[in-house]
């Protein structure tokens, strides 16, 4: 992993960016044509896959169930080995050895951990919606529209939504199979990889078991609202809607002998939920300061972009990754929240082949206009010319 970027802790100005990493594989691959079949430009949403999680493969089980059903129609009824057979020959000829390499041995580890580690409240691992959501999120996401969305959030600033979410009960429960993972490490002296490259206390979901309810998560609740709000990042029609397929899900924990504050950074993902499970603290407010692409993320933050935004336990606030953010001191107390980066295979390809992102990124919006604003001024002035010379 790496981090790109200097660190810079001054608060009313734009600091140099670090891209946070993660620690799972979420680039994705491209996805093209296999010698005998191709792959279809479009799922099928009827089709349900089957589950690889038995099988000892090179990439995560999650990626067989996702491409499943994008397989040849000829395809989907055949059996599960010969599925596998067509899309491993796929991944294998797209995916370098190294990255291979790398997979199959965090899954060795993240089998291990599961193996070994005994859960403290199972009914976590499993997605229950009705126990785990606040009816007000559930029947936005049941209506499925722009106004259900909106009519339960805030968006204190362009792009950044906050809304309830989470019943003071499961963020309880998750506090307490946080802190039994904690001692699970400390008692087994387990070396765990932590969230990411800048957080050094917290865990990541997945590794300990969690991977398929926060996919469900990411899957049924987070990519409805994001193809409303973030389209040009996540939705593509002509492969099949949203692209999100990927996440990696964490908690991290700040305050005494944990982490204090969080510097200037852009996240590892296309769309991040960040949910305040609690305790009681103080401090600890995220700040943003606009959303950029690559080329400007160190680029002069404009006075409409600044945020700053305090945490509610239970509260939910949903971003792109690509939002410049940091968290201020948490000053007393414990802090801990959990979050949910959600990755587009699809979008990282694309973008690879674009130079402007006028859609989404504040300072290439900036650029277009200054350019349009030229452009009619040279116009206004060769028609001024010409209206001189003809009345001449």
């Amino acid at each position: 992993m790496s981090v790109d970027g200097a660190f810079d802790r001054r608060k009313d100005q734009s600091p140099a960016i670090t891209a946070v990493n993660g620690n799972i594989n979420g680039n994705g691959v491209t996805l093209s044509s296999a010698p005998t079949f191709c792959l279809s430009l479009n799922p099928n949403k009827e089709h349900k896959p089957d589950n690889y999680d038995d099988l000892a493969l090179e990439y995560d089980p999650m990626l067989f169930t996702c491409l499943e059903r994008y397989l040849p129609p000829s395809l989907l009824s055949s059996s599960r080995d010969s599925k596998l057979h067509f899309m491993r020959d796929i991944l294998l000829k797209y995916s370098p050895e190294g990255e291979r390499i790398r997979a199959q041995k965090h899954r060795e580890y993240r089998q291990k951990i599961i193996s070994n580690y005994q859960p403290l409240h199972k009914e976590l691992y499993s997605m229950h919606a009705t126990n785990f959501f606040v009816p007000s999120f559930l029947k936005a996401i049941h209506d499925n529209t722009e106004e259900s969305f909106r009519s339960i959030m805030s968006e204190p600033a362009p792009g950044i939504f906050t809304f309830d979410i989470l019943q003071p009960q499961f963020c309880d429960l998750l506090l307490k199979e946080v802190e039994n993972i904690e001692k699970w490490v400390c008692d087994t002296k387990c070396k765990i990889m932590r969230p990411n490259t800048m957080n050094n206390y917290g865990a990541v979901l997945d590794d300990f078991g969690m991977e398929t309810m926060l996919h469900k998560l990411m899957e049924d609740f987070v990519r409805p609202i994001s193809k409303v709000f973030f389209p040009e990042v996540v939705f593509y029609p002509e492969v099949g809607g949203s692209s999100l397929i990927s996440h990696h899900g964490f908690v991290v924990q700040y305050g005494i002998h944990k982490d204090i504050d969080l510097g200037f950074h852009v996240d590892d993902a296309e769309v991040t939920l960040n949910v305040c499970l609690g305790q009681e603290f103080s401090g600890g407010e995220l700040f943003f300061r606009g959303v950029r692409c690559e080329k400007h993320v160190n680029t002069e933050t404009q006075a409409e972009e600044s945020l700053d935004y305090s945490h509610v336990p239970g509260r939910a606030i949903l971003h792109r990754g690509r939002h410049r953010h940091g968290a201020r001191a948490t000053t007393q107390g414990r802090r801990v929240n959990l979050i949910l980066w959600c990755r587009s295979a699809v979008f990282r390809e694309l973008k690879k082949y674009q130079t402007d992102f006028s859609s989404w990124c504040g300072e290439c919006q900036r650029e277009k206009k200054v350019r349009q604003q030229l452009s009619i001024s040279a116009v206004k002035e060769e028609l001024l010319k010409k209206e001189g010379e003809s009345t001449s």
